[in-house]
């Protein structure tokens, strides 16, 4: 069954996505365009017959926040990162001519603003940030009059926005403004999360999810603090996940020492799939219990079914030294690690890709993509075979040149059927 977008935006915007998924059968898009940002909000109304919501524009979620939150509609949009922050100015100095200071930017993410700076070490005195989180007027025309009057002032000598309806009031005005462009591999993202979050919203009414939660290796930690270190760190952790199960109503239940089991429904599911890429139970349990924290959570059209899904979303986190947490749906797919990311050297791998594995440009730009969406997440065939709609033979013709060029290495095996060979697991050799 395809996944059926609703995409609002612009139209050269939406026209991008398009673009971008026509090769993807599994998916299908339904524009709803608009000319300004607060349309949005009555578009929403005609979007009814699709899965997920998809906003290409901060201020077009903003607009249709409420509306969102009341009918509990799932919602996604392309968010305004560091890659997207260091892009733009980028273009500001390389295609505007203009010097990464005295600028005025307007942005729904104040920090991957600051970061982006911190990291270049360009000193924030002259770059004037106005945040949508931080104000509740956040319509074109108080963002726009913002910026104006720091150009007035003389402060400002170009302003960044993230909406064409700011940079069209600016331009009235013959105030020097680019809008903020969305980089192609956050589009992806977004369209890569979307599909993710309808995979396990599927038979969300009938669906019962099962988690275990443990600390790892609490055995080293009672040897090297004591027994009763121990036992105070098991209680922490079952005060926190009793204000969990309270909050998403679910059950909880103490089955060992240092084992706890969940069990609910339709709110710990929405929990889940609106936290994917940001965890914060397993955030919160490991900052206050100072230790690295497993979680395996299962779907399933009965209990047992989901307690046996959430077992192989346990044993996927013991893999690993570190905090995990993984979900396991009723198909025996694996989503994870949640809230954990996986960054990669992209310039490194591009390097390698070209020189080493012998692949053309856009092999290797899609190669890129492909990891980047993973979370650079170990991979078989079959997984770049789904990504690029091609055979599993000729998958396995572009693993065997990355393994010949060292790009990759062999780092374990998946079952994902009870019955069948094992298949080879691949991750970025970096």
């Amino acid at each position: 069954m395809k996944t059926r977008i609703a995409v609002f935006g612009r139209k050269d915007t939406v026209a991008r996505i398009e673009n971008y998924i026509s090769e993807k059968e599994e998916i299908q898009i339904f524009p709803f365009i608009y000319q300004h940002v607060q349309e949005t909000n009555d578009l929403i109304e005609k979007a009814v017959m699709c899965d997920i919501y998809l906003f290409m524009n901060p201020l077009a979620y903003l607009y249709a926040k409420d509306k969102i939150d009341k009918k509990r509609l799932p919602a996604i949009q392309i968010p305004i990162d560091e890659f997207t922050i260091a892009t733009a100015l980028y273009r500001l100095k390389n295609s505007h001519k203009y010097a990464i200071r005295r600028i005025s930017i307007d942005t729904s993410q104040k920090q991957a603003v600051m970061n982006v700076l911190d990291e270049l070490a360009i000193n924030p005195k002259d770059i004037y940030l106005y945040n949508y989180d931080e104000s509740k007027a956040f319509t074109p025309s108080a963002i726009a009059s913002f910026h104006e009057n720091l150009n007035l002032d003389g402060k400002t000598d170009f302003v960044l926005t993230s909406s064409r309806d700011v940079e069209n009031l600016l331009q009235e005005k013959n105030i020097p403004v680019s809008t903020i462009q969305i980089p192609k591999t956050n589009v992806l993202k977004a369209i890569h999360e979307a599909k993710t979050t309808m995979q396990l919203n599927e038979k969300t009414s009938a669906q019962i999810v099962a988690g275990y939660v443990r600390i790892k290796n609490l055995g080293d930690i009672r040897e090297e603090k004591n027994a009763t270190y121990a036992r105070k760190l098991v209680q922490t952790m079952q005060d926190i996940l009793e204000k969990y199960g309270r909050k998403t109503h679910s059950s909880v239940l103490s089955i060992k020492d240092n084992l706890f089991v969940l069990f609910g429904t339709r709110g710990m599911l929405n929990y889940i799939t609106n936290n994917y890429r940001n965890f914060p139970l397993l955030r919160e349990l490991e900052k206050e219990l100072d230790a690295r924290i497993d979680i395996g959570l299962g779907l399933g059209l009965t209990a047992k079914q989901a307690e046996y899904h959430a077992t192989l979303a346990l044993e996927a986190c013991a893999t690993k030294n570190i905090s995990n947490a993984y979900i396991v749906n009723e198909r025996e797919d694996m989503f994870g690690p949640l809230g954990v990311e996986k960054p990669f050297d992209t310039s490194k791998l591009y390097h390698s890709l070209i020189h080493k594995a012998k692949l053309n440009n856009e092999l290797s730009y899609n190669f890129l993509d492909f990891i980047s969406l993973r979370n650079n997440e170990p991979f078989s065939a079959q997984d770049i075979a789904a990504y690029y709609g091609v055979t599993k033979r000729s998958a396995e013709r572009t693993i065997g040149k990355l393994l010949s060029g060292k790009v990759i290495k062999v780092v374990g095996e998946e079952k994902p059927y009870l019955r069948g060979r094992p298949r080879k697991l691949f991750q970025i050799d970096q």
